[in-house]
């Protein structure tokens, strides 16, 4: 019986495998092969070729990759803090009213990340929504927070909100309220439950709704076109530079790797440490 379901399991799997050898791994090879290929030069070499990661720590085109990390980084421990209070009332407090919130958070995804980045440039611009509003009645204004880095940050923090929130409701609700209840029995400060019970029992969340956050975040572009005023070249936009305008496909595809592999490792780290079987409600045998 065991074998037999070895067997439908692997069967079952073949589609899938196929699929993903088809749409995520080949193209993995195709960049890995191109960014072995001499610069401009669309043609192998008997012999790999890395100029194209020479150039990129010789002329410094690694920031980028330092910017994007860095930002995404900060927006990932921002959203962490704002979305936990959160987190904790909809698994714990708000019952019914949850799917409410669920509703409302989800219904930011149905519209575009582009025009809800142009409605904030039209909200926050000199002479926009805020500051037009506020000379108007008060004579007063300011200068606009756009076109700078905590403006690119802020974009990420808003548009990934759902990413980080959703992962720690569901480990917030993994945290038994016995538990919780036990310790302040026996005396335990609030500091000390969070510290000591909730955050550790709820960490399979908070690694889900960390890397989905630090992935989605390290790779994004819009942001920082849109409310940066590109003040700072993102990893992304240095990507598509090279592929389009440059016509520097190995350069490209040589950034994209170094992406994939801090990306990857970051993610393959952080699945090794992850219970999935309890974080889908499933309890081991």
């Amino acid at each position: 019986m065991e074998r037999l379901d070895g067997r439908l399991g692997f069967w079952s799997a073949g589609p899938i495998a196929l699929m993903l050898t088809a749409f995520f791994l080949a193209p993995m090879v195709v960049i890995a092969a191109f960014s072995v290929m001499p610069q401009r030069v669309f043609e192998f070499t008997q012999m790999p070729d890395f100029s194209s990661y020479r150039v990129i720590f010789e002329q410094r085109i690694y920031m980028p990759l330092v910017w994007s990390l860095g930002m995404a980084l900060v927006a990932t421990l921002i959203l962490f803090v704002i979305c936990w209070p959160l987190a904790f009332a909809m698994a714990k407090v708000f019952k019914r009213f949850t799917l409410v919130v669920t509703i409302g958070v989800v219904m930011t995804l149905f519209v575009s990340e582009n025009i809800r980045l142009f409605g904030w440039i039209l909200t926050l611009m000199r002479g926009g929504l805020i500051e037009g509003h506020l000379r108007a009645w008060t004579g007063l204004s300011f200068e606009s927070p756009l076109y700078d880095i905590p403006a690119i940050v802020f974009g990420l923090v808003y548009v990934y909100l759902p990413f980080m929130l959703f992962p720690l409701a569901q480990g917030i609700s993994m945290v038994p309220d016995d538990a919780r209840q036990a310790a302040v029995d026996l005396g335990a400060s609030r500091w000390r439950v969070l510290w000591e019970i909730e955050l550790p029992l709820a960490a399979p969340g908070i690694m889900v709704g960390g890397l989905l956050t630090f992935v989605l975040a390290a790779g994004a572009m819009a942001e920082a076109k849109l409310l940066g005023g590109q003040a700072v070249v993102v990893i992304s936009d240095e990507i598509e530079t090279a592929f389009t305008f440059g016509q520097n496909w190995p350069l490209g595809s040589a950034l994209a790797i170094l992406l994939i592999a801090i990306i990857g490792s970051l993610a393959v780290f952080a699945v090794s440490r992850l219970d999935l079987d309890a974080l889908m409600g499933r309890k081991r045998s």
